[in-house]
């Protein structure tokens, strides 16, 4: 599969690696420019391409977006029309300043943006480094460590729960876009470390 990234950082340039292990072909971009990732994607492999945002979008059958929160309307929304799109980014106020939600939910804004395209909600409540580490094939999904995903699309959601599992760990789905709030900064599941199984009794789901 072809899976763009837009957003090179912490948790962008994580799955860059983990996607292309995996044997995806991947392009990465940020908004520096394609040049500036040339160090990053020798080191990831022949398997990683440095695009530009828009080119990353168009390229990608799936696209993660990992951009800090306060920047989602410079994400392509035309390039990405149709795609699936992976939202990981986090409003952080500290951050990304006064951003009026509107009465929706983080990724919910998002997917405004993006209106012609399919979010799911997946990647923003794990630590970078846990997700470098902490995959593990070897064990039963339910003794995997979740990830948590949310959408209204559920071929969308079908796609990314396979590459959730195919990195080791376990999907585990809070529900549409609208009840995605409990992925969000200060929730009771936010950058837990739980188990599909453990993950599922706090939700209320066994």
């Amino acid at each position: 599969m072809n899976i763009g990234i837009i957003g090179a950082g912490n948790i962008g340039g994580t799955l860059a690696e983990l996607f292309a292990w995996t044997g995806h072909e991947v392009a990465v971009s940020n908004s520096r420019g394609p040049e500036t990732l040339q160090g990053k994607v020798a080191e990831l492999g022949p398997n990683v391409t440095a695009m530009t945002a828009k080119d990353a979008a168009k390229f990608g059958e799936v696209v993660l977006e990992a951009v800090p929160f306060g920047k989602y309307q410079d994400l392509p929304a035309e390039a990405l029309k149709g795609k699936i799109v992976i939202s990981a980014s986090n409003y952080y106020p500290n951050r990304d300043g006064d951003i009026d939600l509107s009465g929706t939910t983080q990724t919910g804004l998002v997917a405004q943006h993006l209106s012609g395209s399919r979010v799911v909600k997946a990647f923003n409540t794990i630590f970078w480094q846990h997700l470098r580490d902490q995959g593990d094939l070897s064990l039963p999904l339910e003794q995997r460590r979740a990830i948590f995903i949310a959408g209204d699309d559920a071929d969308a959601k079908r796609v990314v729960t396979e590459l959730i599992e195919s990195l080791g760990f376990a999907a585990v789905d809070t529900g549409t876009l609208p009840e995605s709030a409990v992925q969000e900064p200060g929730s009771a599941i936010y950058a837990k470390e739980l188990t599909a199984d453990e993950a599922r009794e706090m939700l209320g789901q066994n």
